[in-house]
């Protein structure tokens, strides 16, 4: 029923005010003239009772039984008035029946706010569910993380961070090994300078504690597994001993490596040993080798380098035995790191040519690693190391590519890590030495050897050089007599003994290259010793007037 019926009929019902009620007040005020405030009050209160938590169900069986209490009163009005029944009854059928049509509209209007108020409910439930499936999300993600982390646990042998516990009842076994220190996590290679299945893992905790470095050699314990305890992949220390031979506690207050002074070398390393041994007798007049020398013996193949290294090997381990040799091998033959392991007494350290470069770049870095803290300590180290050009090699194929490639297909970042190598050596102002002596490979036609031995032409502070044509005519040691030197040598010889060597070298640079180390090699030969050769050459040849040697350059 629309408002302006609904005021024509209070007005007709003589209610006051009509004009200005609402709709929903002219709908009570009619009922209550019309005798059907009682069922307005019915519905009203049903209405009330109605609450948004109830189901829909109920709202719509209430809305039914409003509708039927609406069409109650003309039935009441009519028990209540027997005089003209009739044509109440008419007009109480017409009036309840808009009545009834107003009750519905108005309980559907409730009834519908009621429907808005529950959808309003199940926006809201919806969003707490939506709330609780990014709490699920949040959790699984942080259980994934959790399944993630115990997944490298295994992978890794389940070491973490902490170090481990030693229980009353656990046997400790002893090991002893070579400290590599990698970027968040260590081992001691128990069996030489590569990875092995036997190494024992060292957490982070004990390498801050202890002031652990790489090449520290280690001592200490690790416990054995319980019969039915599941085996880690790698046993941890658990206990630390000693660190360079010396107490774990000691070791903290280490000097660092590069913080040495360098200077030059000062200390000669003697290499003539007996008078048959031509090659270290030719070494000590053309280019002498003291602690602390960086050398480079630059040589073609089949220039008999490899025996050249052996010579210098044996001569250092029979004239110097406080000094702590190393030889590294790296991708060199098999069949030449067994002979040099029989004839050589110091500590051969060799990565072969049918291993990976990776190989053969840790091999070379914990080999250094461990020359420097053994300088740091004090003593005097020699490193022979066979090739740096196959070192070098082996960083241009395992080093990651930077991007920018030199002329030969060389990585511009393949070049340091040789460099820092062969860079370490030095004389220490306040004790100890490392002294290197390296080979560089040249006329192998390869420009990437060309490249890399360029690199290191300008480095050493002594070179001695081989010759393939020398070799062919099987003069050995095919040296360049007049190419090899020393720098300062002056430092590491008498100034008699250094003015006879300066007489000699103007002698044989007057030569062509094989006439001079033919001439040199018969005169050794008719000595039994390098100071009776050089009194033979002091007598025999003249003095000059001219002064100082400089042929080095500097």
């Amino acid at each position: 029923m629309l408002l302006p019926e609904l005021k024509q009929l209070a007005g007709g019902l003589g209610i006051k005010g009509a004009g200005q009620m609402r709709k929903s007040q002219l709908v009570e005020a009619i009922q209550a003239a019309q005798g059907g405030q009682r069922p307005a009050a019915d519905a009203s209160a049903r209405t009330g009772e109605t609450s948004p938590k109830e189901p829909e169900k109920n709202g719509s069986t209430q809305t039914s039984s409003d509708t039927a209490g609406v069409t109650e009163p003309p039935g009441a009005a009519a028990s209540g008035d027997v005089r003209g029944r009739e044509s109440r009854q008419q007009d109480n059928r017409d009036q309840g029946g808009k009545q009834g049509r107003d009750h519905r509209q108005r309980d559907n209007r409730e009834q519908g706010g009621q429907d808005r108020d529950q959808g309003g409910q199940n926006r809201d439930q919806g969003g707490q569910n939506r709330d609780q499936g990014g709490q699920n999300r949040d959790q699984g993600a942080g259980s994934r993380r959790r399944r993630r982390g115990r997944n490298r646990d295994r992978r890794t042998g389940g070491q973490h961070d902490s170090e481990p516990t030693i229980a009353e009842d656990d046997v400790l076994l002893p090991v002893a090994g070579i400290l590599d220190l990698l970027d968040n996590y260590a081992f001691v290679r128990t069996s030489g300078y590569l990875p092995g299945p036997n190494d024992v893992y060292v957490s982070m905790s004990m390498v801050r504690r202890f002031g652990l470095r790489k090449g520290d050699a280690i001592t200490g314990q690790v416990r054995q597994p319980r019969e039915g305890e599941r085996r880690e992949k790698y046993n941890p220390l658990v206990r630390l001993d000693t660190i360079n031979g010396a107490d774990a506690e000691v070791a903290k207050n280490r000097v660092e490596f590069n913080k040495l002074t360098p200077l030059y070398a000062a200390d000669r390393l003697r290499l003539e040993t007996e008078s048959g041994q031509l090659t270290t007798r030719v070494i000590d007049i053309v280019a002498p080798i003291g602690k602390g020398q960086r050398a480079l013996i630059v040589s073609p193949p089949k220039a008999g380098k490899t025996m050249v290294l052996q010579a210098v090997a044996n001569a250092i381990t029979t004239n110097n035995p406080e000094c702590h040799l190393m030889v590294v091998l790296v991708d060199e033959r098999p069949e030449e790191v067994t002979e040099m392991e029989r004839t050589v007494k110091g500590e051969v350290i060799a990565s072969t040519f049918d291993r990976p470069a990776d190989d053969h770049t840790t091999v070379a870095e914990l080999s250094i690693e461990r020359a420097k803290r053994l300088v740091e300590l004090g003593h005097d180290v020699v490193v022979l190391l066979d090739s740096i050009t196959r070192l070098g090699r082996a960083y241009n194929l395992a080093a990651p590519a930077s991007g920018r490639i030199l002329s030969g297909g060389v990585d511009s970042s393949a070049l340091y890590p040789p460099k820092r190598f062969f860079g370490a050596a030095r004389n220490v102002e306040d004790g100890g030495s490392l002294t290197i002596l390296a080979t560089a490979l040249v006329e192998t036609g390869s420009k990437m050897d060309e490249v890399i031995f360029e690199e290191f032409k300008g480095t050493g502070n002594s070179e001695l050089r081989l010759r393939r044509e020398f070799a062919d005519k099987r003069i050995f040691p095919a040296i360049d007599v007049d190419a090899s030197g020393t720098r300062r040598e002056e430092l590491l010889m008498g100034k008699d003994e250094l003015a006879i060597t300066w007489k000699l070298r103007r002698v044989l640079a007057a030569l062509e290259g094989q006439q001079a180390l033919e001439l040199l090699l018969n005169k050794l030969k008719d000595a039994k010793s390098n100071t009776e050769f050089l009194l033979q050459v002091n007598k025999t040849t003249p003095t000059a007037s001219n002064g100082r040697r400089t042929d080095d350059g500097d």
